[in-house]
């Protein structure tokens, strides 16, 4: 932006001296010529009573006389065709002249002065001096470069005054820039100082007050996530009653398991929704190794149940990732559960974990009769599901530094590769 004003400033100022300074050019050459055309007319009239009067020795004494002084050719043309002076031949202006008219015309040599002299009595005497052209454009040289040297003058203060005008008005705009990106960074304390022009300082203030506002909501969703976690307890302790009452032992403990599992999860969304943007937590790291063990563990009771083959191939850990270990779990339980909700009872799956080219990729692939890649949206499902599921597992993976894949699998089935990227700092989640 400094840049562009001062090129403005730089174009304005150029375009408004070329229309001063060339007229006020042209204008100091007229002068110029006019002064030198004026002095030498001043010469020949001076020679006009002498030219009228005298006798052509005197008039040839005082036009070399003059001549010597003024450093012109200066010439005195008698009726008799007598030339006294500097010899040259009659010009067009000179045989003007001796009709009686005097005048001033442009020639090879420079500038002619002629003047006609009348009251002699054999006729009409004409004087003529030449202006070279050096005199005429005696002083015009220097003057130009005077108003060149003052053109660029004033075309630097301008670039000054701009570059200082565009530094008020780049710096703040600097800032707000620097805070809405430390806003983005969820570095929500971040504020910007107003300054500079009214409308950059009214857009400070309303950048403030988003600030503030998304806090307020932040807040407000944290509560109403504690709130509904608070709701979900009730159900939970009666389901865990319930699980006691029963008759059979592993179905009391695989129900209370499940509770159990529900409740972690649930926790666990409050304290992510609690310290996720709190600048104390700071990032988050996981074993993908232990999560993936421990989730293919919880599904593969649910797998036997179904009639599901489950094929594990899990890389020695520990295997860590840059995501906590909470949207890790969900992102597995999700691909895991797609493989439930989306294929028939005894359609086998395989599980594999393994570190690649910095990467640790989880592929989860079934022998079902797969997905359309490219179909999937997040919120739309045609298994009946809310259709987030793979959504959870893509931003699992993006917040790692990697990606979601979708694949035919090798046997005709769906594959679903997750990429996840290593920590950026050495503390486990």
């Amino acid at each position: 932006m400094r840049a562009r004003l001062a090129l403005l400033v730089a174009a304005v100022s150029v375009l408004t001296l070329i229309a001063f300074l060339v007229p006020l050019a042209l204008l100091v050459r007229t002068v110029a010529e006019d002064r030198a055309t004026v002095r030498a007319t001043a010469d020949a009239q001076s020679l006009v009573p002498v030219v009228g009067t005298a006798d052509a020795a005197t008039i040839r004494l005082t036009v070399e006389q003059l001549a010597a002084e003024s450093g012109r050719p200066v010439s005195v043309f008698l009726p008799d065709g007598t030339v006294l002076g500097a010899q040259t031949p009659r010009t067009p202006a000179v045989a003007l002249a001796a009709r009686g008219q005097s005048l001033t015309g442009e020639s090879a040599a420079g500038r002619e002065v002629v003047i006609a002299v009348q009251g002699r009595a054999d006729g009409t005497g004409v004087i003529r001096i030449v202006v070279p052209q050096h005199e005429l454009t005696a002083g015009v040289t220097r003057a130009w470069l005077v108003l060149a040297l003052l053109g660029v003058i004033l075309v630097l203060i301008g670039l000054l005054v701009a570059d200082r005008l565009a530094r008020t008005l780049v710096r703040p705009i600097s800032d707000l820039s620097a805070v809405s990106h430390r806003l983005a960074n969820a570095e929500l304390d971040a504020r910007v100082t107003p300054a500079g022009p009214p409308e950059l300082r009214e857009v400070a203030g309303a950048l403030n007050h988003l600030a503030t506002r998304i806090q307020v909501l932040l807040v407000q969703e944290r509560e109403q996530v504690a709130d509904l976690s608070h709701r979900l307890r009730t159900p939970l302790t009666a389901l865990r009653l319930e699980a006691e009452s029963l008759r059979d032992p592993e179905d009391a403990a695989r129900i209370t398991a499940a509770a159990d599992g529900l409740e972690r999860a649930v926790t666990g969304l409050i304290r992510q929704a609690r310290w996720r943007h709190s600048p104390a937590a700071g990032p988050a790291a996981s074993d993908a190794a232990a999560i993936v063990a421990d989730r293919v563990a919880f599904w593969s009771v649910l797998a036997e149940d179904t009639g599901r083959a489950v094929t594990l191939d899990l890389a020695p850990g520990p295997l860590p990732v840059n995501v906590a270990a909470d949207d890790l779990a969900a992102a597995v339980d999700a691909l895991l559960g797609n493989v439930f909700a989306h294929t028939p009872d005894g359609t086998s799956f395989a599980v594999r974990l393994a570190p690649d080219a910095g990467e640790v990729v989880l592929s989860v692939a079934d022998e079902g009769p797969g997905m359309p890649v490219g179909a999937v949206r997040r919120g739309a499902s045609a298994a009946g599901s809310t259709g987030l599921g793979l959504d959870i597992a893509r931003r699992a993976a993006q917040t790692a530094g990697g990606r979601l894949e979708l694949r035919t699998g090798p046997r005709g089935g769906a594959q679903v590769l997750l990429r996840l990227g290593p920590p950026t700092s050495p503390r486990q989640a």
